[in-house]
């Protein structure tokens, strides 16, 4: 469903918005680009729920897509959802540099290489460059059910913004919501783009498995502000460019230039501690999640005042590798349990978690679950 209403004054409900014109106006020459939209983008469409007195988001051509830069389609050759980017402002150019340099040879078939696959760049009369993307879902939904599963999202996490690092690219915005899970495995019939929850179709809730019976592969998008350096330089200096993550300590006067490979540390550091660790309620820190000790020294090195004094992506990997070679599998199959949770629910979901992983442990699934 769209986050943001773009509809004019005197526009009903589930008309098409501002933002959506734009595609709308475009979908032929999409089409014979070999990529179709959904109905409510096509000339002629008409309402399903006119002459009806149902909500308009009911139906599926009553999911809108509120985002400024992008729009769902389907690849018309074989049916693949993908996403639709609009490259538009400054960081535009950037953007398509970084996608064109990892989605190309020799880095693209590296297995440590996490960033998004760029598969066609679609140039129509008079308008910015249109990336194509699959369609992903953010990392973390569904949640976790182990810390097994986590394990493995903070090890390609961390891998991918460490290849990144080896070829002189710092992401520069590594934050929460530019990390995505690929879903093909886990939900083998995809899902609808504008209501996750819900299957393709529309007709009901979308068939999903957990990480550890389909093992997800983690993907970093958003390269607007990702930008590659000279390799001589081992200590790049840039001006602050902030993305989601807006308290790295360097970046707090926004004027002095800091080397941005540590800030990476940080955004990945910052992003545990903040998500899975710890949660301010009216300015007094407690748990999030039980159980997170294991990874606590490592975070608090990563997200130190000083830049100079956090590990370097190289050396938290060796440590996470440590840090993970040292769990016990009853660890790695246990419950991911948040501190809120009511006794009752706390006792139902416990019961129900051993009973599914009895059968992960039947069918050989492993503790920690990694994709092919």
């Amino acid at each position: 469903m769209a986050f943001l209403d773009y509809r004019p004054p005197g526009a009903q409900p589930g008309d098409i918005d501002d933002l959506e014109i734009w595609w709308v106006e475009r979908q032929e020459a999409l089409q014979k680009a070999g990529y179709m939209l959904r109905s409510r983008y096509r000339p002629g469409w008409k309402p399903s729920w006119a002459g009806t007195d149902k909500f308009y988001l009911d139906f599926e051509d009553g999911q809108t897509v509120g985002y400024r830069l992008g729009m769902d389609a389907t690849r018309i050759s074989d049916g693949k959802p993908v996403m639709l980017k609009r490259l538009l402002n400054e960081e535009g150019p950037y953007e398509l540099e970084m996608n064109r340099l990892f989605s190309s040879e020799p880095l693209s078939s590296n297995p440590r290489n996490h960033c998004v696959q760029l598969l066609d760049i679609i140039e129509l009369p008079n308008d910015p460059p249109i990336m194509v993307h699959p369609l992903l879902r953010r990392y973390y939904d569904p949640r976790f059910q182990t810390f097994g599963e986590f394990i493995s999202f903070f090890a390609q996490t961390c891998e991918g913004v460490h290849f990144m690092h080896e070829n002189h690219v710092a992401h520069r915005d590594c934050t929460s919501e530019n990390i995505m899970l690929d879903p093909s495995n886990m939900f083998p019939e995809s899902f609808h783009p504008a209501d996750i929850e819900r299957s393709r179709d529309y007709r009901g809730k979308a068939k999903w498995y957990s990480r550890t019976r389909r093992p997800t592969r983690y993907i970093l998008i958003d390269f607007g502000l990702t930008r590659r350096y000279d390799p001589a330089d081992g200590q790049p200096l840039d001006n602050p460019l902030r993305g989601g993550d807006k308290t790295a300590p360097e970046h707090q006067d926004g004027k002095t230039p800091c080397n941005p490979f540590p800030t990476d540390v940080y955004y990945l550091g910052n992003l545990i501690r903040e998500d899975y660790i710890q949660v301010r309620i009216l300015y007094i820190l407690s748990q999030r999640y039980h159980g997170f000790e294991f990874i606590e020294p490592l975070v608090a090195d990563m997200v130190q005042e000083d830049p100079t004094k956090r590990p370097t992506m190289k050396e938290v990997v060796t440590r996470f590798a440590e840090i993970r070679s040292k769990l016990s599998t009853w660890k790695l199959r246990s419950r991911m349990v948040r501190n809120n949770e009511l006794w009752p629910v706390a006792a139902w979901r416990a019961v129900s978690h051993w009973y599914r992983t009895i059968g992960y442990v039947l069918a050989r699934k492993a503790a920690i679950p990694e994709p092919e």
